[in-house]
């Protein structure tokens, strides 16, 4: 799966997860660039990817992660190697 499938599928979790349709990630989106996306519902997201596209990352794929692009090439090592 490329990239520009795996973001506008990450966006539509977002825009349901946050109830705001004005999302618009790209690979450089991080939690400085997206309002409701903090700490505290940064599980909410990771959890809902991992629902969405059927994988599980383990603890050294999440400190990598350092924004929507870091998670999208996640997705699709995950989908990769499955």
């Amino acid at each position: 799966m490329e990239i520009n499938e795996i973001i506008a599928q990450i966006n539509e979790i977002f825009i349901d997860l946050f109830n705001d349709k004005n999302i618009h990630l790209n690979e450089n989106s991080d939690t400085s660039t997206v309002e409701a996306w903090d700490s505290l519902n940064h599980i909410q997201v990771i959890t809902s990817v991992e629902k969405h596209f059927g994988i599980r990352f383990d603890l050294n794929d999440l400190l990598n992660f350092q924004n929507i692009g870091d998670l999208c090439r996640g997705v699709q090592s995950k989908l990769n190697n499955n």
